[in-house]
C-alpha cells in the first residue's frame, strides 16, 4: 500500500525537558489549546502537529514529548524516538528551556544532540516574564547556541522576535499562488484504551506518527496525520482511550478524554475501534454512543481479528448487532492493524459513509419516494397514521428530514424507525445516522 504525505510546508519542532513550557509555546503559535498543558511533567507524549503562519511564512509546528536521557523506563524511550523523528524532519528546532531554573543536565544534553543534528537551531528561554529574569536568560549562551530569546509563553512576551528569527529562511507559500488544497476527509479513531488506535494510526498513514504500548492510556493528547490515498486527503486522528468515569484518576487522562469526546464533534467520520480479542463490550457501546449522539458517520472497526479463533469469527459478528443495535446502520470491517490485514479496506468504506453524511436529495424526489412508499406497512398507535404532504432535506452531516403532516405531534417511535429504515432503502445512507422532524403543514 502506498501513501502520499500532502504536507510541504516546512516544520519547525519544538524540544526540550519535561515541564518547560512547549506545550503552551506550542498552543500560543498556533492560537488554539491544541496540546493538553499541566503542571504534572510528561503529559505530552506523542508529535503533535499543527499548521501555523507568521508574516506571510506558512509552516507546520510541530510539539514533541519532554526529552529524558539515560532512562530505562518504556515512556522515557519510546518519547525520545519521537523526538529524534521529528528532528530528522525539521526545518528548524526550537529548544525550549526554563529560565527560572538552573542549566540542568538533560539541557546540556539535548544541546550537544542538537548542535550535532545540523538542524538550524533558536534557544527559547521561557518563563521570563519580567525585565530580571531576561537578564538571567543571557547564562544559557553557555549551551553553546547562538540566538538565545527570552520569553513567556504564557503571557505572549517575546514572541515576535522569536517568530521573525526562526521563520526566515522558510520559503513563503502564502503569496496564494496555489490553489486552495480539497479539504481532508477528518477521520477520528475512537475506543477503550489497549484497543489498538495508535498501531492503526500508524498503519494508515505508513509511518510511525503515534507512540505504541502495550500499557492502557499510552495516547494522551490527540495525534493527526495527513495521509492522501488514492488522490482523496484524509486527516486521521489518534485520540485518548476513552474509560468509565470511575477509572479516570490523572488529570491528565480526565483532560484527553475531555479532548477525545471534542475530536468527535469536529471529525466527519468516526472509526470506532472494538478490541476482537475481547469482544464487543458495555463500554465499546458508550463510546460508540458518543458518537452517534453527535450525529457523525460512523464505521465499526473490530481489530485483531487475526486473535480470534476462525470457528468463533461468525458468533462475533451476530453479537455486533446484538450488543450495538442502535448502530444497525453501520458497516463493520474487520482488521489487523499490527500485520496491516484488510487496514487498506477501510479507505473505500470511510470515503462510502463520508458521502452518505453528506448527501443530498433533492425535493422532487423526496416526494417520489413518498409516493411509492406504502405506509399500511408502517406501525403506528391505535393505528391512526399521519398524513405526509410533502418532504424535503433541511440539512446534511447528519442529513436532515423535515416531514410536512397533518398533525403538529411527533411521530411515534415505531413510525419513525419505519420511515428511517425506507429512506435507507432508497437513498443508501449507510454509516450515517438520519435526523426526522415533523411539521403541522398550515392551510
Amino acid at each position: 500500500m502506498r501513501f502520499v504525505s500532502p504536507r510541504e510546508r516546512p516544520s519547525v519542532v519544538i524540544v526540550g525537558r519535561p515541564n518547560v513550557g512547549k506545550s503552551t509555546l506550542f498552543n500560543r503559535i498556533t492560537s488554539s489549546r491544541r496540546s493538553i498543558v499541566g503542571d504534572e511533567p510528561g503529559i505530552t507524549r506523542d508529535r503533535i502537529r499543527l499548521a501555523a503562519e507568521w508574516n506571510g511564512r506558512r509552516f507546520d509546528l510541530v510539539d514533541t514529548g519532554g526529552m529524558m536521557f539515560n532512562e530505562e523506563d518504556e515512556f522515557p524511550v519510546l518519547i525520545s524516538r519521537q523526538v529524534k523523528m521529528a528532528i530528522e524532519s525539521a526545518a528548524h528546532v526550537i529548544f525550549v528551556v526554563d529560565g527560572r531554573s538552573e542549566i540542568s543536565a538533560t539541557d546540556r544534553e539535548l544541546a550537544d544532540l542538537l548542535r550535532r543534528s545540523g538542524k538550524p537551531l533558536t534557544l527559547a528561554v521561557n518563563k521570563c516574564d519580567t525585565g530580571k529574569q531576561d537578564k538571567l536568560a543571557a547564562g544559557f549562551y553557555e549551551l553553546g547556541i547562538g540566538e538565545v530569546f527570552p520569553i513567556s509563553a504564557e503571557h505572549a512576551l517575546g514572541m515576535e522576535g522569536l517568530l521573525d528569527h526562526v521563520t526566515a529562511g522558510l520559503t513563503e507559500t502564502g503569496d496564494g499562488a496555489e490553489p486552495p488544497p480539497e479539504r481532508p476527509i477528518k477521520v477520528a479513531i475512537i475506543g477503550r484504551p489497549n484497543v489498538g488506535k495508535s498501531t492503526l494510526l500508524n498503519r494508515l498513514t505508513g509511518e510511525e506518527r503515534s507512540i505504541v504500548s502495550a500499557t492502557p492510556g499510552t495516547t494522551r493528547d490527540a495525534v493527526d496525520e495527513e495521509v492522501v490515498h488514492d488522490g482523496v486527503p484524509y486527516v486521521f486522528i489518534d485520540t485518548a482511550g476513552i474509560r468509565r468515569k470511575g477509572k479516570t484518576r490523572e488529570m491528565a487522562e480526565k483532560l484527553s478524554v475531555v479532548m477525545a469526546q471534542r475530536h468527535i464533534r469536529l471529525a466527519d467520520v468516526v472509526v470506532v475501534l472494538i478490541d476482537g480479542a475481547e469482544g464487543v463490550t458495555a463500554l465499546d457501546a458508550t463510546i460508540a454512543g458518543y458518537a452517534e449522539q453527535a450525529g457523525k458517520a460512523l464505521l465499526l472497526v473490530v481489530n485483531k481479528w487475526d486473535q480470534v479463533p476462525p470457528g468463533e469469527q461468525r458468533k462475533f459478528k451476530e453479537q455486533i448487532p446484538d450488543k450495538l443495535k442502535f448502530l444497525e446502520y453501520a458497516p463493520a470491517a474487520f482488521v489487523s492493524a499490527l500485520t496491516g490485514s484488510k487496514v487498506r479496506r477501510l479507505f473505500p468504506l470511510i470515503g462510502k459513509v463520508h458521502r452518505a453524511a453528506h448527501r443530498r436529495v433533492p425535493t422532487a424526489e423526496l416526494n417520489r419516494f413518498v409516493e411509492t412508499v406504502d405506509f399500511e406497512r408502517a406501525t403506528s398507535p391505535g393505528g391512526r397514521k399521519p398524513k405526509i404532504h410533502y418532504v424535503t432535506q433541511a440539512s446534511i452531516a447528519p442529513p436532515t428530514f423535515v416531514f410536512f403532516t397533518n398533525r403538529a405531534e411527533k411521530f411515534h417511535f415505531a413510525f419513525e424507525r419505519f420511515l428511517l429504515n425506507q429512506l435507507r432503502k432508497r437513498f443508501d445512507f449507510e454509516g450515517t445516522p438520519i435526523v426526522i422532524k415533523s411539521r403541522l403543514k398550515r392551510r
